[in-house]
């Protein structure tokens, strides 16, 4: 896994209830998940140079324990399966003092053209770095 988010908790993230709202979740894996495709190679100026770019396609969160202002977080992703224009991927958030797991987020996103939004392969050296960290099942 490899690090790709690191924050805290502020305040105005809260709601009624008195710990973060889903909304906050889902924005902290928003932006672990543009670190995990700048690491495989799908970076601003790719995305810039080339007018391609990535488009979620699914997402699901499970909610593991409440987060709470002044918590710091740090969100560590995994690549868990490649094909020829989509990516799944998963998120782990942690409260940084206790290292415990607090939410986790998996995700499906598609490699597109941003001119005729459409799907097209994901270039090959992303294949080939996504193949090289998708965990290899155990016999």
């Amino acid at each position: 896994m490899i690090e790709t988010y690191r924050g805290v908790v502020y305040p105005n993230q809260l709601d009624h209830m008195g710990h973060m709202n889903v909304q906050w979740y889902t924005s902290k894996f928003d932006e672990a998940t543009w670190h995990v495709f700048a690491n495989i190679g799908i970076t601003n100026t790719y995305i810039k140079e080339k007018n391609c770019g990535m488009a979620a396609l699914e997402q699901k969160i499970n909610y593991k324990a409440e987060v709470m202002p002044g918590d710091l977080l740090v969100v560590r992703s995994e690549i868990l399966k490649i094909e020829n224009k989509t990516i799944k991927f998963r998120h782990y958030m942690f409260d940084a003092d206790k290292d415990s797991l607090s939410a986790t987020s998996e995700l499906i996103a598609v490699h597109l053209d941003r001119e005729k939004r459409k799907a097209i392969p994901l270039p090959d050296f992303v294949k080939e770095y996504c193949d090289r960290f998708i965990p290899v099942p155990s016999s």
